[in-house]
């Protein structure tokens, strides 16, 4: 009686199965009524019922269910037929695409959605957007923008459309092509864990130092805003040594990356390390007010837009004003030059200035293993002062 129940149950779930995407081919048993006596079914209802017992029986005999008892296959064939059917329906009521998943190197995704936002914007415009990722042409996507505009909601959705067609759902998109990839890695958000002592920067710092070491040239990696929480050059430094290990496989990974930034100077990576795209959230503005457009477009972002922002988020007039003026005086007051970004081969330069050629001479001219102490010290004070006189020169 037991037995006949889960059948029954089974046959149920498949013809939900049915009715969204022919995951099962499958109709509800015919049921009795209070007499016990069958109703009369027709020829293709019998037809029907057959195939359902014929699924049901595919399931419960998986090799996957090898040493269950009957009731312990039936429930793990109703488990797996539970999934199935909630993915069918998610997948039929919002339109989602069947994707096309191999084991190459791509991750093409034409007007993709964050399948969770969608829903929370019921009755708003979810703005689609394009993906093209790959191991060679498009290695790693620099995403420049300012805060609120989407570019984490940009990098979630793409993760999770590579998780969801990797699970063998449907995913929201028009059309998508998945790369198998080993795994994912993210590094989105800011949080800190002071029960273990380490603030905000450090847990950042060791979520990255745990992808380095995991992530291999098969992995999706997806970073939002390193170096954050110390000094600008600091973090500035950090974020772009990240992206040349990550992205340039003569360094280190060579996996597909998105990297969301506010440090602009890292958009100079395009062009000197293959495989690296700048892209950007677009802004309307007008005046001191801008609008969000959702889109993503190629290259970078002519502004952080940080104190609009700012006043979207609701700070008193007077603070935005004076950050204006603040920033007008900053602006003015900053070098003129022909490049508006740090220029890194400057600042090489500047942090690791050329020995004068007195120094190697006298450098290579020192016997160490004759030298006593006394010289020694006598010899680095001299070298001291012939620097000191040479960077004052």
């Amino acid at each position: 009686m037991e037995h006949t129940f889960y059948r029954r149950l089974l046959s149920a779930v498949c013809a939900i199965a049915l009715a969204f995407t022919a995951v099962c081919p499958a109709v509800a048993a015919a049921p009795e009524d209070t007499t016990g006596t069958p109703q009369t079914l027709t020829v293709s209802e019998v037809q029907e019922m057959q195939q359902t017992d014929a699924a049901v029986t595919a399931l419960t005999d998986s090799a996957a269910y090898a040493g269950m008892s009957e009731e312990e296959r039936q429930a793990a064939a109703l488990a797996q037929l539970d999934v199935l059917a909630a993915l069918a329906q998610v997948a039929a009521e919002n339109n989602y695409c069947r994707p096309v998943v191999d084991d190459s190197d791509e991750l093409t995704i034409t007007e993709g959605r964050h399948p969770v936002v969608e829903q929370m914007l019921k009755g708003s415009l979810f703005v689609p957007n394009d993906t093209r990722l790959n191991c060679t042409t498009d290695r790693c996507l620099i995403i420049t923008g300012p805060n609120m505009a989407g570019k984490s909601t940009y990098m979630r959705q793409n993760a999770l459309i590579a998780l969801m067609a990797q699970i063998g759902s449907f995913v929201p998109a028009s059309s998508c092509h998945v790369g198998v990839v080993d795994a994912i890695f993210t590094r989105i958000g800011a949080s800190d864990d002071l029960a273990a002592g380490q603030s905000t920067f450090m847990v950042e710092m060791t979520e990255v130092a745990e992808i380095l070491k995991n992530a291999t040239p098969k992995s999706l990696v997806v970073l939002d805003e390193i170096g954050r929480g110390t000094s600008t050059f600091d973090g500035m430094s950090i974020a772009r040594a990240v992206v040349e290990h990550i992205s340039d496989p003569a360094k280190g990974l060579g996996c597909k990356t998105l990297f969301a930034t506010h440090y602009h100077e890292l958009t100079d990576l395009e062009g000197a390390i293959e495989g690296v795209k700048n892209y950007n959230i677009a802004v309307k503005k007008r005046g001191e007010d801008i609008t969000f457009l959702r889109r993503i477009v190629r290259g970078p972002a002519d502004d952080s837009y940080g104190i609009e922002v700012a006043k979207l988020a609701g700070l008193p007039g007077t603070v935005t004003r004076r950050a204006h003026e603040v920033l007008r005086a900053l602006e003015a007051s900053a070098p003129k030059n022909n490049v508006e970004q740090m220029d890194f081969d400057a600042l090489q330069e500047y942090n690791s200035p050329a020995v004068p050629s007195e120094v190697l001479e006298k450098l290579e001219a020192l016997d160490v293993e004759t030298l006593t102490p006394i010289e020694a010290l006598n010899f680095l004070y001299e070298l001291k002062k012939t620097l000191k006189g040479s960077l004052n020169g």
